[in-house]
This record gives C-alpha cells, structure tokens and sequence, in this order.
C-alpha cells in the first residue's frame, strides 16, 4: 500500500444568538414548529424591501475574531452570492466575498500530546437559508422560510489539518469558544452547527494537493470524525488501484457508517459576487463606534486559558481542567463553591488546609454533585442548591464536623430542598462526634464485645482494625469521627 498524505480543511457555519434576523426584524427563532410564521417581506425578497444589517450580529463575529486572534477589517462590505434554489427566497443570498470582517486567527488543540497550531483563512457574516421539508413518499416538497435571514457566521480553516482526529477537535473547540463568548448555543443536533470538510489525498513528497471531496452537513462532532476517517481511507484504496478520485460532494449516513454520492462538482459555481447595493459599506474603527481595544479587553476567559489556570490555581490534572472547561457552569458553581469553603475555616489556612478544601470540592462536585445533576437532567441555572450553601458542606466536611456518608444524605437533601447544610445536619442528627471523651466510651465497648478481633489485630492483622472501626462506627450509628476512632483503637490495643 502506498503512503499517502491526507489535506483537511473545514467550513463551519453557527447561527449567532440575537433577538432578530440579519436583516429584518423578525425573531430569530430557528425552533419554531409552525411553517413560514417568523417571515415578512425583506426576509422573503419582496421588491422595494430595504435590509438593514444586524448590529448585534456585526458584534457577535467581530469578539470571535478577536478570540481567534484574527485581524479584524477596518473597512467591511456585504455581497450578494447568486444562485438559484427552493430555500433561498431572494434568488441570492446576502453573504460577504472579498472583504470578510475577520481575516486569520487561529486555535490551539491538543494533538498527540502537543499542542498544535490550526490556523483560520477568515471568518465572515451571511444570512441563512430556508429548509426544505419532504414528504414520506418524496413527491412532494415543502419550503419553510423561518430559518431564511438567521444571522450565520461562517468560519473557513486553511487547509492544514492531516487525520479525522485534528478535524474532530478543531470543531470541538470552536464550538466551545462560541458557547463562552456567548455568540452561539452551536448545538450540533439542533443544527445551530455544521460543518463541512474538504479533503484531499496525494503520495507522500507530491507538490501538488490530491483532488477534492467535500463532505456536507455533518451535525456531530462523532460524524466529523467518523466521515473524515471513513473518506481517507476510501480514496486510499481508490488510488491504491489506480482509480481517480472524483471532485464531489458527499453525505454522510451514521447508520451505515459510510459517505454517499450526492453530486458531482466538475468545476467551482459561478456565484456572480457583486458588492450589496442596498447596504453601504461599514468601517470597523472608533470613529464609527469599535474600539477593539476595549471590546478584546472585555473578552470572557477562553477555554485553553481557563484549563491552564484550574491546573496551576486548583491543581487539576488534564482530565479534570477537561471537565470544567467543558461544563462551564459547573465551574462557575464550583469556583464560588471553592471560594465559600475557604472562607468558612476558623482562623488562618495552612496550606494544607487549602488544598484538601480544594480536593474536597472537587471530588464532591465531579463525582456527586455532576452525578445528581446527570440523574436528574437538572441544569444548574435551575438548581436549589446555591454555591455558597455547597461550599459550607465542603467546609463542614473537613472540619470533621460530618462524616462522608452523612454528607452524601445532606447533599442529596440541600439538592432537593435548597436548604443550609447546617440546618439539615441539626434536624437529622447527622453531626459527628469527634470528642474523644464521647467516642472513647464506644470503643471500650466495642473492644469488650470483640475480643477476637482485639486479639487478632494486636497479632499482627492490619484488617482487623478496620472491623473494629466499622463497629465503632455502627454503634455510634455514623456520627463517630472514624479517625478519631481509629487512634484510639490503636492506643489501646497497642499497651
């Protein structure tokens, strides 16, 4: 088998989050069931209708690009992309060509573990299309116009990704980046995100790229890479037998986990661009209200910031930052949470202290409370529970005055009720004792009643010890400090 290089580069359109459409002021409302409801003449192309461009949608792609790092363009225009099809109202669509509001940029992945530079081409504002909807027998169709006129930014990659897995990422971040800026929910399934990939092969050392096949419309992160995987390795074994690739298009089917023929594509669509008479140019300056100085400087933390710094302030490993990064209003909950808990600690914190608050909250929060929240299918923003009550659990937690059993019931009960840990703790008897005067009458007992074990442990059984822990802590029905107990097991079996 011959080694062949494969040559990625992604198209990505998201719709952007704004109360209107691009260019008319219905909603935009991609979720509405009923046909053609969100619709009015300037979205539908009526003749005389005037567009007036979205300025909240301008702001949402001009941050992006600043998180890109892209340059961002002091004079802006829209065109007019020509072509004819049943989804788009007008006969054309209002996109920009030559002089898009973001030029370059890029995003850092992890890759085989390095960090790897996926560099941008541009980044630029459009309208969306209509959908088509089809009936059961296919001999009819359909046009719902609710979609046509959504703001739509799209995002084109150079050509420099080489595996399914750098393609699978790059979207994966982006992704991430317009949820923390806020300009898009880019829920995949629902179509607020789709991705096309434009792949190549050629023989390894070859100057020229091989022919191009565009895979359309794929709505998963999973399909990204699935699709890109399954095409390298088809046009690897076209080549291998001397076949030629054909320049196309191409769907993907998630059943049969393979790609589909949806047409040829012999050379590049004439789109006519022409600059958008009815929109006069913009400038991107101060003077006309920009200062992308002070915008940039208002920018939220981005997520490879934020993974850096919950594993030099939090002391996360990779896999945890991954989580937090990923869940950002878990983090928020978590980081108030942190906060609270070190603040509820009397007198000074050693080191030590802040560190174990700091596990605490985060095992509790990646491995109770996320599994709570998962069971529940409750979101955080709708969650009794508020952070600052949490964070007093943690801190009650290592104060000792609760054990890890009973934490769990009072957590489970703060969630359900939103009430104070400490309210929960006096009303279900659940505080641990950690007197030694109180816990050492149990364990006289329980060494009275278990000579065998006693015995057993004074010869040698380390495992010994942990059922007469466990016996102190039954008897006491849970509120005994185990490590209380566990020291003055040992005092006295060691005389």
């Amino acid at each position: 088998m011959s080694k062949y290089i494969p040559t990625i580069g992604l198209e990505i359109h998201a719709q952007l989050k704004t109360k209107t459409k691009m260019f008319c002021d219905d909603l935009n409302d991609p979720f509405e069931n009923h046909p053609n409801i969100n619709v009015c003449p300037v979205c539908m192309g009526h003749p005389g209708t005037l567009p007036v461009p979205n300025k909240s949608a301008i702001d949402h792609v001009i941050r992006v690009g600043l998180a890109l790092g892209a340059e961002i363009a002091e004079f802006s225009k829209f065109d007019r992309k020509n072509y004819f099809y049943p989804d788009l109202p007008k006969g054309y669509q209002i996109s920009q060509y030559d002089l898009p509001f973001c030029s370059g940029g890029k995003i850092d992945i992890d890759h085989e573990g390095k960090l790897q530079q996926i560099d941008i081409e541009r980044v630029h504002l459009e309208e969306d299309t209509g959908r088509l909807v089809h009936s059961d027998d296919g001999k009819e169709s359909y046009a719902d116009y609710n979609r046509a006129g959504i703001p739509l930014m799209e995002l084109v990659t150079k050509p420099v990704m080489h595996s399914a897995e750098e393609a699978r990422k790059f979207a994966e971040q982006l992704r991430l980046i317009l949820r923390y800026l806020d300009a898009s929910d880019a829920d995949m399934e629902k179509g607020q995100m789709r991705v096309e990939v434009n792949i190549s092969l050629a023989p390894e050392g070859a100057k020229e790229l091989g022919t191009k096949v565009e895979l359309k419309n794929l709505n998963s992160l999973r399909a990204v890479e699935d699709a890109t995987a399954y095409e390298i390795e088809r046009h690897t074994e076209l080549l291998d037998k001397g076949k030629e690739i054909q320049q196309a298009t191409r769907g993907w089917d998630e059943t049969q986990g393979k790609t589909f023929a949806q047409r040829s594509k012999e050379e590049a669509h004439d789109y006519r661009y022409f600059p958008e008479p009815d929109i006069p140019p913009m400038h991107i300056t101060p003077e006309y209200g920009y200062n992308l100085e002070k915008i940039k400087a208002a920018l939220p933390e981005m997520p490879r910031s934020k993974h850096e710094r919950f594993m030099s302030e939090y002391d996360h490993d990779s896999d945890t930052a991954d989580i937090f990064v990923n869940e950002f209003d878990l983090a928020g909950f978590y980081e108030k949470a942190v906060s609270e808990a070190l603040e509820w600690k009397d007198g000074k914190l050693t080191d030590k202290d802040k560190k174990k608050i700091v596990q605490l909250a985060t095992n509790y929060t990646i491995k109770n409370l996320r599994t709570i929240l998962s069971d529940t299918e409750t979101p955080i923003a709708e969650m009794q529970m508020t952070a600052e009550n949490f964070g007093e659990l943690i801190a009650l937690i290592h104060k000792g005055e609760i054990s890890s059993s009973a934490a769990r019931e009072v957590l489970d009960e703060m969630f359900a009720t939103g009430k104070d840990p400490s309210n929960i703790i006096e009303e279900k008897g659940l505080k641990q004792v950690s007197d030694e005067g109180a816990v050492d009458k149990i364990v006289e007992e329980v060494i009275a009643e278990n000579e065998k074990a006693a015995s057993d442990y004074k010869g040698g059984e380390e495992n010994a010890l942990k059922f007469l822990v466990g016996q102190v802590m039954a008897k006491s029905k849970g509120a005994a400090n185990p490590q209380v107990a566990t020291e003055l097991l040992k005092k006295k079996l060691e005389k």
